[in-house]
């Protein structure tokens, strides 16, 4: 029963993200971004505790993934200046960690980096975006200066 109702929730948090992105900001985007590596990582803790070794990969890849080449490559060094540089070492850290997670089947390690990504979703959603995207600029870039 349990996995019928995970199965469901899966299911619809997939349509939700799907259908949030089209319309959305960058502000918005990075949001969704945190929102899908926690996903992630709470998924893959629950196939750990169900000892799926082959879907807690999976799950833990996807927290990667998104971490590097969404929230990590979204970050604007050259504006962003030292903070930048400190969030895509935090960053880097994240993934380390979770990697570190798939080796050892460690929920501790997998509550630390949703910890850390809780923190930084909350620090960002805190923030008023100056502006969505420029009117009329024509570049769907969403460069996030940190």
């Amino acid at each position: 029963m349990f996995s019928t109702a995970h199965r469901s929730i899966s299911a619809y948090a997939n349509v939700g993200i799907e259908s949030g992105v089209d319309g959305a900001d960058p502000h918005t985007l990075v949001l969704m971004l945190y929102d899908g590596a926690l996903l992630a990582i709470a998924d893959a803790r629950y196939h750990m505790t169900q000892k799926n070794i082959a879907a807690k990969g999976q799950s833990i890849s996807k927290a990667i993934m998104i971490i590097e080449s969404g929230l990590k490559i979204s970050l604007d060094i050259k504006a962003g200046g030292e903070l930048g540089v400190r969030l895509a070492a935090l960053y880097d850290y994240m993934c380390d960690r979770l990697l570190r997670a798939n080796l050892h089947n460690s929920t501790e390690i997998l509550e630390e980096v949703s910890r850390l990504l809780s923190d930084l979703r909350g620090a960002w959603a805190q923030i008023k975006p100056e502006t969505s995207v420029e009117a009329g600029s024509g570049s769907g870039s969403a460069n996030i200066r940190a």
